[in-house]
């Protein structure tokens, strides 16, 4: 007799396979040992869509709204079926007595394994493997402690209801909001809040009214003294004058403390989507894949999780994991190791934290590609600085006072680098280098400071940021997170592993748009997707609908919270949008942007236009188009700005700088040139100077 496994990927079914000795290979599994292991391919189940339950809603009406089904259907992926009908027969053989669920842990996994246990019709004892390593002796930990698949019987209904409840607000609010704007409006509990994000921080930016500030500096014999920003100018000299008149100033407090910034926690997915942004440029999904990519090679371990502490068994093994990763990454960590500073069970959620494997110093880093080079050292690195030693400091405050009047310094030497000085970075010491004087302690409390000059500094106010991938995702950690119990499985807009998908479905959809040449390229709402937030209702956009869903969801997994009363609290949350909302005027006409004329067709002639997906010829017929998502930019880590389109229409070059090859990671400065084929399609060669050629 046999028992079959079934992952979620067919890499980790390969490595379960080898682990458990399934050596023969089959059509779409692998057997050996007493074991068949085979694997989905994401989602093979999908619910059906409205028109499987009834072909009047091939076309979209309002008023055939509500769609709520009676009795929910499923359908195999058309584009996966052939693998689905193999788990199927798999499950039905007869030798077969029990079959394993050995998809990722947590409730997306269970929900996939599910669907197709329930659409094969498969009635065999189950059981769940649960595992956050793709180590072997991860694998072998986990089949020794093989759980009852009832025990996860609840977070399976919490999964259904999460997916049910989406499909029906997406559907529903789709298909209204489409209807009554003649377009296609995509509209998501998450997707639709996240652009709300987005076109809030432009409205913040938009309305900041610049306002000039003033600050009066004091030059005294214990360094440079600042006053408070002041906005009126007449104001700050006045006090300038008064204190350059009495040619001294009264110390009000002198204080210097010893302070510590404590080694920053590991990596969890959206923290290393951050990272990775911030400092490679990376986008939140390129991270993904690579670190997921890491994991099915056994580098790293599983991806998808949002803790960022180990669990207490894995204390011992940690010194030689950290001697490993100091051979991914050619660094050290610092002082003296504490690796207690990492474990912390009771924060360990599904998964543990990011970290390098076992297996990390048997890869050949050389034949890693770039992106994944990266990432691993990434991740390598913050073990190394999770645990190592505080960075220590000697902080002093100078405060001095004219009648009311406050002036301040602030002086900082640096006492041991500690954890930041693993990746070599050299710290500041002094942010104010005269105020450092001041360290020497001799100044004392209503003594007298001569000042030596002043003068007044103007600064402007500045406006808030436009989002970048790094910032939007850490808003979309945190947006919501009040309004969540503190053991919600997510807290926020998404789940660590959804947050890159929806970004990059808003950009698809064209509701925001890439935008900027550096690394950390902004974010920035189109007009439609500016007026699509102008149109939904409150409910759809804000993230409390998500923090209300998860804690019930949560509740709902632990048998407080009835499956039905959450299901039949969505119908009335959409049938309550269908019976109330109200078009707004003038809408239809906001989402249908006046495109920008950027410059000449080089085949046809005509006037070439920006457009949310890149620039487009208006003629119809012609074939030219720069996409701003060009895999031959891409290559070399550039993107198709309005800048070089503009360059590239009106001379047929523009130039690069800090290019970096994808595939060798050698970064070069070259002209892009273009020309346009016969049928009007672009082609695209680079041209290399001599010293261009300066291959980091």
């Amino acid at each position: 007799m046999s028992r079959l496994v079934v992952a979620e990927k067919a890499l980790v079914a390969q490595a379960i396979a080898k682990v458990l000795g399934c050596k023969e290979k089959k059509d779409g599994h692998l057997e050996g040992g007493g074991y068949l292991v085979s694997w989905c391919i994401g989602h093979l189940v999908d619910l059906s869509e409205p028109e499987d339950y009834d072909g009047k809603y091939e076309i979209w009406k309002k008023e055939d709204l509500p769609i709520f089904p009676k009795e929910w259907r499923y359908q195999v992926n058309q584009t996966t079926k052939k693998q689905f009908q193999i788990v199927k027969d798999l499950m039905k053989r007869d030798d077969v007595e029990e079959v394993i669920n050995a998809c990722d842990a947590g409730r997306e996994g269970e929900l996939i394994f599910r669907l197709v246990y329930e659409k094969a019709g498969c009635k065999k004892p189950m059981k769940r493997l649960w595992i956050s390593s793709m180590e072997d002796s991860a694998i072998l930990t986990g089949f020794n402690n093989l759980a009852a698949g009832s025990q996860y019987d609840k977070l399976y209904e919490a999964a259904l209801c999460r997916e049910r409840a989406d499909w029906m607000v997406g559907i529903n609010a789709t298909r209204l909001f489409s209807v009554l704007y003649n377009q296609t409006l995509n509209v998501g509990r998450v997707m639709t809040p996240t652009l709300a994000l987005t076109v809030e921080r432009e409205k913040q930016i938009h309305d900041f009214q610049v306002e000039d500030i003033y600050t009066v500096q004091l030059g005294t014999t214990s360094g440079t003294l600042a006053s408070r920003k002041f906005k009126d100018l007449e104001a700050a000299q006045k006090l300038l004058q008064e204190c350059l008149l009495q040619g001294t100033i009264t110390i009000a407090k002198t204080e210097k403390k010893q302070k510590q910034e404590h080694a920053p926690a590991l990596y969890d997915l959206t923290t290393l989507q951050r990272e990775a942004n911030k400092k490679l440029g990376f986008t939140a999904q390129q991270t993904l894949d690579y670190t997921q990519s890491l994991y099915e090679k056994k580098l790293v371990s599983y991806p998808r999780t949002d803790s960022r502490y180990l669990t207490e068994d894995m204390e011992e093994g940690l010194p030689i994991l950290v001697e490993k990763s100091q051979k991914v990454c050619g660094l050290n960590p610092t002082g003296m190791q504490n690796l207690k500073q990492v474990i912390n069970g009771k924060k360990v959620t599904d998964h543990h934290a990011i970290i390098p494997t076992s297996m990390v110093d048997e890869a050949n880093l050389d034949e890693l590609p770039a992106g994944e080079r990266e990432v691993l050292t990434l991740i390598a690195t913050r073990l190394l600085e999770a645990v190592s030693s505080p960075y220590v400091y000697l902080e002093a405050i100078l405060e001095a006072k004219h009648e009311s009047e406050i002036f301040s310094a602030k002086g900082k030497q640096v006492l041991d680098s500690g954890w930041k000085s693993v990746r070599g970075e050299k710290e500041k010491e002094s942010e104010n280098p005269d105020s450092i004087l001041h360290l020497n302690g001799d100044e004392k409390e209503r003594a007298d400071l001569r000042i030596n000059c002043g003068n007044i500094k103007g600064g402007k106010t500045t406006p808030p940021k436009s989002f970048t991938e790094d910032t939007l995702l850490s808003a979309m950690e945190k947006a919501g997170g009040d309004e969540m119990p503190d053991e919600a499985e997510r807290k926020g807009l998404g789940t660590p592993a959804t947050r890159a998908g929806i970004i990059e479905k808003l950009v698809r959809c064209g509701f925001i748009e890439r935008s900027g040449e550096k690394k950390s390229k902004y974010l920035i709402p189109t007009r439609k997707g500016e007026a699509l937030i102008q149109v939904v209702p409150e409910v759809i956009k804000s993230p409390s609908l998500t923090a209300e869903w998860e804690q019930k969801l949560l509740q709902i997994e632990k048998e407080e919270y009835d499956k039905t009363q959450f299901m039949g609290e969505i119908e009335s949350l959409i049938q309550s949008i269908l019976d109330t909302y109200e078009v707004i005027p003038d809408a239809d006409a906001m989402m249908h942007p006046t495109y920008q004329v950027i410059g000449k067709c080089p085949h046809c002639g005509s006037d070439v236009t920006k457009r949310s997906k890149g620039y487009f010829c208006s003629n119809k017929e012609c074939k030219f188009v720069l996409w701003k998502d060009n895999h031959f930019l891409t290559a070399i880590s550039k993107t198709m700005t309005r800048q070089i389109a503009e360059e590239l229409l009106h001379g047929g070059r523009a130039r690069l700088n800090d290019c970096k090859s994808i595939r060798t990671g050698r970064t070069f400065n070259a002209t892009l040139l273009l020309t346009a084929g016969k049928d009007g399609r672009p082609e695209f060669a680079l041209q290399f100077d001599s010293k261009d050629r300066k291959g980091k």
